[in-house]
């Protein structure tokens, strides 16, 4: 088990989840958080959305549209992709465990 605080950061106070699509997690290696991770938000066609480092804690967020997108994660030495949908009014947890 990651040693990662389940859910991520708090949202801000004028962040309301019901309006919003939000798809957010932590990246593990070998059970523990990766911080300085890149994730990428890619949408359907593969294009290139956003991207975010990971903070201390191995945690990101994206505020997306509704629908399918790949989570691209790069870690030093290491990558991953990962299906994902979002839907407005819920948040998609995501955990990426990178390869050894």
């Amino acid at each position: 088990m990651c040693g990662a605080t389940a859910g991520g950061p708090a949202l801000a106070a004028n962040v309301d989840p019901g309006r919003e699509a939000i798809i957010q997690g932590v990246v593990t290696k070998g059970g523990s958080p990766v911080a300085g991770a890149y994730v990428r938000l890619l949408d359907r066609s593969g294009e290139f959305t956003a991207e975010v480092p990971t903070s201390a804690t191995g945690h990101f967020r994206f505020f997306a549209g509704p629908g399918e997108w790949t989570l691209r994660t790069l870690a030093p030495g290491t990558k991953a992709d990962q299906a994902v949908t979002a839907t407005i009014g819920s948040i998609a947890e995501v955990e990426v465990a990178l390869p050894a």
